[in-house]
């Protein structure tokens, strides 16, 4: 028994839709399926794909990262966080643009809320994670995960932008 959904052509097996698609047509339509699996490879080991560990946000960090500051003393161009398309799903809320996708998933472990952010780039074989970082306590405030969020996505496109530049 065949459908046909979205104009593609998807087959019944025992009560499960196959899709036929291929994965760059779905990493092209931002179709969330082609982001959470690659978001469920990662979650699913860390500690493979992250052999330096999820980075703990602490008040050191805070420091190294220039947010304890009142006012910024450097004037970074902050223009990566405001461009992303919002895909939300009940586990996660995935950021995505043509350069990162970013996956925020709050969890409670052994009753304590703690965000996990995971950044990745957003290359044509597919996301390739970066770094993750998680928050909790008085740090795990949305305000402070997307402060956080920003200053590692200028750190991430700066060392890219110097590699890019090394590779010529």
């Amino acid at each position: 028994m065949y459908y046909t959904v979205y104009k593609k052509l998807y087959k019944l097996y025992n009560g499960y839709i196959l899709l036929a698609i291929q994965p760059e047509e779905l990493r092209m339509n931002n179709d969330p399926i082609y982001f959470d699996t690659f978001y469920k490879r990662y979650m699913g080991d860390l500690s493979h794909w992250l052999p330096e560990g999820v980075i703990e946000v602490d008040l050191a960090l805070l420091h190294r990262l220039g947010l304890l500051k009142y006012h910024p003393e450097d004037k970074m161009h902050f223009s990566l966080t405001r461009y992303f398309n919002v895909m939300e799903s009940p586990e996660k809320i995935t950021l995505l643009n043509d350069q990162f996708v970013i996956w925020i998933s709050p969890e409670k472990i052994e009753n304590v809320p703690i965000t996990y952010t995971l950044i990745a780039l957003n290359l044509p074989e597919g996301p390739r994670l970066e770094m993750a970082f998680a928050t909790w306590g008085i740090y795990n405030s949305s305000r402070l995960v997307l402060r956080i969020l920003e200053k590692f996505l200028y750190e991430i496109q700066e060392t890219e932008d110097l590699l890019s530049t090394l590779e010529k």
